[in-house]
């Protein structure tokens, strides 16, 4: 397992993923984590799960909000994680048991420590965005 940063690692993440839990959700559509997972649901590319014990079944972008990464159905691809800094280490152990493939670090949400502290177990993307790589990774080439 490792910390991928570069870009075309990242791209290949993307592409290969099905399933992302978007963990920190929030209804409040002027957050980042609302409008980007909006542009992420918009894109049809991956089924989508939202994750926030704080608003638990309350409906967000047309999907109900589950308690914990626990709750999601089937294997997870991409944890993308919308959290404080100082938030994390919790869902990097529920990303684990989980079985999840990757926890994707929404900038702003890197905490070096508890990345050095897991990245042995689990890979992890850093420094970008989510919402920006998928629409980089699906992008129409033109000619």
């Amino acid at each position: 397992m490792t910390v991928i940063q570069e870009r075309s690692e990242i791209l290949r993440v993307v592409r290969d993923a099905k399933v992302v839990a978007v963990v920190g959700i929030s209804t409040d559509i002027q957050k980042a984590s609302h409008s980007v997972t909006g542009h992420i649901v918009e894109q049809g590319r991956f089924r989508v799960y939202l994750v926030n014990p704080v608003h638990v079944g309350k409906e967000v972008l047309g999907r109900k909000v589950l308690s914990s990464l626990k709750e999601v159905p089937e294997p997870i691809d991409i944890v993308d994680v919308f959290r404080r800094p100082d938030a994390i280490e919790p869902i990097f152990k529920d990303a684990l048991d989980a079985g999840a493939r990757l926890i994707w670090l929404q900038p702003g949400t890197e905490n070096q420590d508890i990345i050095d502290r897991y990245q042995d177990r689990i890979m992890v993307v850093k420094d970008a965005c989510l919402g920006v790589m998928t629409g980089a990774a699906f992008a129409r080439k033109t000619t």
